[in-house]
Order: C-alpha cells, then sequence, then structure tokens
C-alpha cells in the first residue's frame, strides 16, 4: 500500500505551492473518481522516488474548486507541475507512470 500523500488546501496553497524554491507537483483528485483512484499508488511511487527534489501533495477537487477555476484545472485526475508559482505542465486522466515521468521529467532536475 503506497504512502498517503499529503492534501494541499487553498490556505497552504500560495506559501507551499506558488513560493517554493523545489518544484512541486499537485494531483487534483476527487473521492468519487475511478481513474484517481487508478492513479493514486503511482503518484505516491513518484513522491518517494522524487523526495527531495520535488514537492507532491493531493488536492481535493470538491473542497478547492476556486483553485481549480483558477488554474484551469477542467477535470480530473489532473497532474500539474508548479516551478517558479506557474504551471510548466499538466497532464489530465489516467496514464501509466513511464508516461507521467516522460512528460514531467523534462522539467525537473532528477
Amino acid at each position: 500500500m503506497a504512502a498517503e500523500l499529503p492534501e494541499m488546501t487553498a490556505e497552504a496553497f500560495e506559501a507551499e505551492v506558488l513560493q517554493s524554491d523545489l518544484p512541486v507537483l499537485i494531483d487534483f483528485t476527487a473521492e468519487w473518481c475511478a481513474p484517481c483512484k487508478m492513479l493514486d499508488p503511482i503518484v505516491a511511487e513518484l513522491a518517494q522516488e522524487w523526495e527531495g527534489k520535488v514537492k507532491v501533495f493531493q488536492m481535493d477537487a470538491d473542497k478547492n474548486t476556486d483553485l481549480l477555476v483558477q488554474w484551469r484545472i477542467m477535470g480530473v485526475p489532473t497532474l500539474a507541475l508548479f516551478k517558479d508559482g506557474k504551471i510548466v505542465a499538466r497532464m489530465t486522466g489516467y496514464k501509466p507512470k513511464k508516461s507521467i515521468i516522460k512528460k514531467f521529467g523534462k522539467h525537473l532536475s532528477l
């Protein structure tokens, strides 16, 4: 069983994501979303593999609709990689681990 990812809240978003020195990967998810649940263990694995290089959080889409609108997150699951307060890469829907690493890896110093 994969480790639980820390949950990002709207209150902590500015400090933890926008002002972070490290890149931040947010997994926008929802309790009712089956593809989100399939993606969870992959994201948890990446969080462990990228520890110290990337901060990884989950964010409940239903509890944070304002942030989803602000960042134009249209569906769940969406993975969004933030660097220097901006989204530099995003991926919506379930994807295998290799695709996720290929998409986000080029933005990271792994």
